[in-house]
């Protein structure tokens, strides 16, 4: 009996864990685009049409890496889920957070670090990362 159960457990962490490290960077690019570009700008640099309006400045999120030493995984899902808001225009950000509620799943950080998380920010992380150094 005890052995039926270890088995059943095992390959359920095992498909919670391959669902974790899911990342499909089109769909992040897709939602980079839809979501982000406005204020980021359409290659990333912080120049979007709507940065003059807004009381801080977007980052320029091709050099987070750089700036940073590493890719800030943590800081970067904090900032779009709501975790560390940025008031930038008169509302937390980001604008589009309730959009990416939900499909709850999990990735790391470079240290290691799970983080509870949604399947679309995951997907947006892995394409930010896809930036660095450009």
């Amino acid at each position: 009996m005890i052995r039926p159960l270890l088995s059943a457990v095992s390959i359920g962490a095992l498909s919670m864990s391959t669902q974790a490290i899911a990342q499909d960077t089109e769909t992040g690019a897709e939602l980079y685009q839809h979501y982000c570009a406005t204020c980021h700008g359409i290659d990333a640099t912080g120049h979007g049409p709507m940065a003059g309006v807004l009381v801080i400045q977007p980052v320029d999120l091709t050099k987070l890496a750089g700036d940073n030493g590493v890719f800030p995984t943590a800081r970067v899902v904090a900032r779009i889920d709501g975790r560390d808001p940025l008031v930038s225009h008169g509302s937390p950000m980001p604008v589009y957070g309730p959009y990416f509620d939900g499909q709850d799943t999990s990735m790391k950080t470079p240290e290691g670090q799970p983080i509870l998380t949604s399947q679309p920010i995951v997907d947006l992380v892995a394409f930010l990362e896809t930036l660095q150094g450009r």
